[in-house]
């Protein structure tokens, strides 16, 4: 067997541009031969549908075809990589990566999009949380089953984060009473959240993502420029006004100096429960081409299906309640394409234990 040949393979293989050198980034570890059975150790920098689905199957193949190989074990790591930090904001302890999920209006599914991909990054073997930082109209517990729940102290600073589905979770929404309204000034407000951001208890998580309140205001700024974001990802549905304002919310991260990740097209189509009939009720091609003015893409289109709404009413997202499902798969990839495109735009930082936030 030719290791170097073995070596060689695996950095020809380049899914989606993914990995321009396999070995350079030092995700090729090892590789051993003991009685016909090669074995290839890859360290994951980031969680990687591309990887399983093309590196892995084709070179798998190719190694087979070699003189002395019977059969090949894979043995994948996944050490996500912490990656720099917008304006070299201090981090939040514990928490590697940060993303910020934005919609210029409300309405256009903005967390329900932040569920079902922290979702699907959490069953791709990351570490995954979720801030919901919409302070008026917090959403997330009631979406992922956990309204009810209320965190407790993790020790005389911090608050311990809700587990909900495997995810670490925290919102206004479970320190506010049922149906209480938030009557705080943006000032007020804005504290309140990076108050409720720093003395939460995250563990150790590979990704946060921080679902924002809607809109480009005050509270929307003083986040942005807080939060050490590592990228933003905007949603918006076809409709010509939820583009006005999500073209908004793409100059606010830019002016502020947050990576935007793409936009996501939600309600892209509707999808009839009864005949399977798919319309784009909403219109069509709107996020690309608004996309594309600001140089980046529509990294997603999202259907509208009562599936969808259903599952996050009964307080189980899609992707846990339906895994299998070709909703779960939009999810997946959409949750692949962000992490490894912020890997790419960005550069890797130290590991060392992070400065809590003030």
């Amino acid at each position: 067997m030719d290791i170097t040949k073995i070596t060689q393979l695996v950095g020809i293989f380049t899914p989606k541009n993914w990995l321009q050198n396999i070995a350079e980034t030092n995700v090729l570890e090892t590789i051993s031969n003991k009685d016909g059975c090669v074995e290839i150790q890859i360290r994951l920098p980031f969680p990687s549908l591309d990887f399983e689905e093309e590196v892995k199957t084709k070179l798998e193949a190719k190694v087979l075809l070699m003189k002395g190989v019977d059969r090949v074990n894979w043995v994948i790591k996944l050490d996500v990589a912490t990656l720099a930090r917008c304006n070299d904001a201090p981090a939040i302890k514990g928490v590697k990566n940060v993303i910020a999920i934005a919609s210029g209006k409300g309405g256009v599914g903005k967390s329900t999009t932040t569920v079902n991909t922290a979702l699907a990054l959490a069953k791709m073997g990351a570490k995954v949380g979720i801030m919901d930082a919409d302070i008026y109209g917090p959403s997330i517990p009631l979406m992922l089953g956990v309204s009810e729940s209320r965190p407790e102290a993790y020790d005389g600073n911090t608050m311990q984060a809700i587990n909900a589905h495997g995810l670490a979770v925290n919102s206004i929404g479970f320190i506010a009473l049922n149906d209480q309204a938030m009557i705080w000034r943006g000032p007020m407000a804005s504290k309140a959240l990076m108050q409720l951001l720093g003395e939460t208890h995250w563990g150790e998580l590979d990704y946060l993502f921080i679902d924002m309140p809607p809109g480009t205001g005050d509270i929307q700024l003083t986040l942005s420029q807080n939060i050490p974001v590592t990228g933003a990802l905007i949603v918006s549905t076809p409709q010509d006004v939820a583009l006005a304002d999500a073209a908004k919310g793409i100059s606010m991260f830019r002016q502020v100096k947050v990576p935007v990740l793409g936009v996501v097209e939600n309600m892209s189509t509707h999808i009839c429960n009864n005949c399977g009939h798919e319309e784009a009720i909403f219109g069509t091609g709107g996020v690309t081409k608004m996309a594309a003015r600001f140089d980046t893409e529509c990294v997603a289109q999202l259907p509208l299906h009562i599936d969808l709404r259903a599952d996050i009413d009964a307080g189980i997202p899609t992707v846990a309640a339906r895994p299998d499902s070709e909703f779960s798969a939009v999810y997946a990839q959409l949750a692949n394409d962000i992490v490894s495109k912020m890997f790419f735009q960005t550069h890797t930082i130290s590991t060392a234990i992070p400065i809590k936030l003030a």
